[in-house]
């Protein structure tokens, strides 16, 4: 009997803080690293977009474009048969949004 009753008082010891760690809000999960768009297109998209973007290569110039950002985001993701890869599955659209803002906002160097 004696030793219900101390497992039942360390039972009622050890239940508050149970549910008290229980009631606590779990850590948010850690924010994603910021995205380094200039890395990203030179890796992704400078062996053919010269200079960042900024001159024409084995691709178009597209600093100054004129494009929307539907279409851009088209090409990105489906790409150009014979001209342009696709980069839809390796590319999430957070990225594909980064490099449009990037290309809209292209400036000359220096």
């Amino acid at each position: 009997m004696k030793s219900s009753l101390i497992l039942a008082a360390v039972g009622l010891l050890v239940v508050p803080d149970v549910v008290s760690a229980i009631a606590q809000p779990t850590a948010s999960p850690p924010e994603r690293a910021t995205l380094n768009v200039e890395a990203l297109f030179a890796s992704t998209c400078g062996f053919c977009h010269s200079d960042g973007g900024r001159a024409a290569g084995k691709g178009p110039q597209l600093m100054d474009t004129k494009r929307s950002d539907e279409f851009l985001r088209d090409r990105i993701k489906d790409g150009k048969e014979g001209a342009m890869p696709a980069f839809g599955q390796m590319l999430g659209d957070a990225d594909i949004d980064a490099i449009i803002i990037y290309i809209h906002n292209l400036k000359p160097e220096g």
